[in-house]
């Protein structure tokens, strides 16, 4: 029997209000981490600046973190939360504990075993993904001491992560989006009282690292205990469950991290160019990330579990439905976003960055790669909506074929473009083959009739648009040249960032309201269609 339309109306409604709450926690939450991960950036860029103890520092935290967004946050949870969410569905709550237990088991021992390897291997690894350091013995030897400290944060993290995965699972979206906030809370405190006990005192950030990790991780076990949903680590590698999702993941473990494989051929590449080039890319991209996490990440945690549950139930208009929302935040959100990283790249990496060691020149060249980053942040947003529209489908080879092909176009760019544009040209090899990543991406979910438009795009756009060149005209206009934002004190600088960005926020939202863009409508609009 069919519900009455007025009442189809309100569970949809519902439904979008809870989609809508659940990104808005976790935005909220991811926001916080960020702001924290920003004055940690603050501090060691006031410590250490664009140094070569500060380049090998990021070599050794850039590869367990790598690693970790393929074994952890990418690949492990693409595969595990489809497969979860199924299970509880389909099976009884021993089978989904049984689950569990056994993924702890197996996925605790692999990784055991591949940080072990790592830190026997770590002159090797360093040699791999900075060769560029082996024309400097010291930074070489730096960066490998520092890479055995902070690699067992990969064990530590990925449980933090496959941890977090159950909750959100189970709609706890916030504990698992603070966790984060852990990390830079500890690095700060690293960087202010572990690091002037060493004799090179960037190995105490290395030590911060290690700390972080234990402090996420015991931070969640308590919620599972609670919930009951504390795992008992088995190993059992024949359960049809884990068996299933290590299939799953085998392809995409390439296929969901290309972005940061992408950033990762940067860094290796940029180990070649000048003394800073690693840390110009580091500071660029970690201001990048700010609406990268805020808006595309928050969205993509959670709509995968959503988009399970709808393939799950068979639901494929709601599907279309949620994509098509989440579309629609990412463009209202992200385009802006992207737009104010151009714009004001020079006063926003001054305003954050430009203290203790760090010079004009680190400045300048960190806000041109700035820009080529924004160029595509867009785009990453979107990877990280699409993604899940393949995933929660427990479709990995697509998004793996497509992958391919976007790393491919990422490497011939990075060798075209980096000998007129240096690092620059590598943050915007990046930002290009994102784009034909996210666009392939989308042309196979419409192709496959997975993701169906809804009505309204157009105008939808044609608002956004005028609104962003109203905010622009604004920003323009009262920008001041790059050189009075160096002559400013910390809190001029800070004063004078906070009110063009309240400026350009607040015009931006009230443009859109005088085109008659209703956001609420709109949200409740991408379901109702």
């Amino acid at each position: 029997m069919a519900l009455p339309e007025n009442k189809d109306s309100q569970i949809k409604s519902k439904k979008v209000r809870g989609l809508l709450q659940s990104t808005g926690l976790v935005g909220i939450m991811t926001l916080l981490s960020r702001v924290f991960g920003l004055v940690r950036d603050v501090v060691v860029a006031n410590l250490f600046g664009a140094s070569a103890g500060a380049d090998a520092f990021f070599i050794a935290f850039k590869l367990p973190n790598f690693f970790r967004r393929l074994f952890a946050e990418g690949a492990f949870s693409q595969a595990f939360i489809p497969v979860l969410s199924e299970y509880r569905r389909t099976k009884t709550e021993r089978e989904v504990r049984l689950l569990a237990n056994s993924v702890a088991g197996v996925l605790g021992a692999i990784l055991l075993v591949v940080t072990l390897l790592a830190m026997l291997g770590a002159p090797w690894l360093t040699a791999i993904f900075a060769p560029g350091f082996l024309e400097d013995a010291q930074k070489y030897s730096l960066a490998t001491e520092m890479l055995r400290i902070t690699f067992p944060y990969l064990l530590l993290i990925s449980l933090t992560a496959f941890a977090g995965s159950i909750l959100n699972s189970y709609g706890y979206f916030a504990i698992p989006a603070f966790t984060p906030v852990l990390l830079n809370l500890v690095l700060i405190s690293a960087a202010i009282w572990l690091t002037p006990l060493f004799s090179e005192p960037v190995v105490g950030l290395a030590w911060g690292v290690l700390i972080a990790g234990m402090v996420q991780l015991f931070f969640q076990l308590p919620f599972l205990l609670k919930m009951g949903l504390l795992p008992r680590p088995r190993l059992d590698y024949r359960h049809d469950g884990v068996k299933r999702i290590f299939r799953l993941m085998l392809p995409a473990l390439f296929g969901v991290s290309v972005s940061q494989i992408n950033l990762l051929l940067d860094t290796i590449l940029a180990s070649f160019l000048q003394t800073g080039s690693v840390s110009w890319l580091y500071y660029s991209d970690r201001l990048a990330e700010l609406p990268l996490g805020i808006f595309g990440i928050a969205i993509a945690t959670v709509i995968l579990p959503t988009l399970s549950r709808k393939h799950a139930s068979k639901s494929d208009q709601e599907f279309s439905d949620t994509l098509d929302w989440a579309l629609r935040i990412i463009l209202l959100m992200g385009l802006p976003a992207a737009i104010a990283l151009i714009v004001l790249a020079e006063p926003l990496v001054t305003s954050l960055f430009y203290y203790g060691e760090l010079t004009q020149q680190d400045v300048f060249m960190s806000a041109q790669s700035l820009r080529a980053y924004a160029l595509g942040l867009l785009a990453f947003m979107l990877i990280k909506v699409l993604a899940p529209g393949y995933f929660s489908r427990q479709d990995m080879k697509t998004p793996v074929k497509i992958g391919i092909w976007a790393m491919c176009a990422n490497m011939a760019l990075n060798l075209i473009l980096i000998w007129p544009l240096q690092h620059t040209g590598l943050a915007l090899a990046t930002a290009i083959s994102s784009w034909m990543n996210a666009l392939w991406l989308l042309q196979g979910l419409v192709n496959q009739n997975i993701y169906r438009r809804s009505k309204g795009w157009g105008v939808f756009i044609l608002r956004i648009l005028l609104a962003n060149v109203v905010m622009i005209s604004l920003i323009y206009w009262l920008q001041v040249p790059t050189e009075n934002w160096f002559e400013m004190d910390v809190w001029s600088r800070v004063s004078s960032l906070t009110q063009l960005v309240a400026y350009g926020v607040s015009t931006y939202f009230i443009v859109l309201l005088l085109s008659g863009l209703n956001l609420k409508s709109m949200l409740g609009g991408a379901i109702k269609h």
